[in-house]
């Protein structure tokens, strides 16, 4: 079995629970995803806090266009999708998609978690899921 690589570097940090790493601007806002480039100057890696609540929700029921990357290579081989905007509270709201649950499951304001999930056969990427009981 071959090691599953994230679908970007420095998305997420490489912990046991993992966080997203943001950015902090020198004016003191949260940005995720953290820039890249020259757009990254003055601007320092934020790790997000991993629990969120669920802003906004749908489903994604049709194959996006070109340069969508995800499972499905035509539409009739396409798996709808939930994908959803997650508040983290203080800091940002992360577009993400959503696992572990149905459409009918989503509440606005539920408490959400990040996972780390299979993207393809090569790379994995992030998600929130609804907060599982500890």
């Amino acid at each position: 079995m071959s090691v599953l690589t994230p679908i970007a570097e420095d998305l997420w940090t490489n912990e046991a629970e993992p966080r997203l790493i943001g950015g902090k601007l020198d004016s003191g806002k949260i940005v995720f995803p953290m820039p890249a480039g020259d757009a990254a100057a003055g601007v320092e890696p934020y790790p997000l806090s991993r629990k969120g609540t669920l802003w906004s929700f749908t489903r994604q029921d049709f194959r996006p266009k070109s340069p969508y990357e995800g499972p499905g290579e035509s539409q009739h081989d396409f798996v709808p999708y939930l994908l959803g905007y997650i508040e983290i509270p203080g800091e940002v709201i992360v577009e993400s998609l959503i696992v572990d649950a149905k459409l009918e499951d989503l509440k606005l304001g539920m408490p959400m978690e990040l996972t780390i999930v299979p993207f393809n056969s090569q790379h994995t990427t992030f998600a929130f899921r609804p907060e599982r009981a500890a």
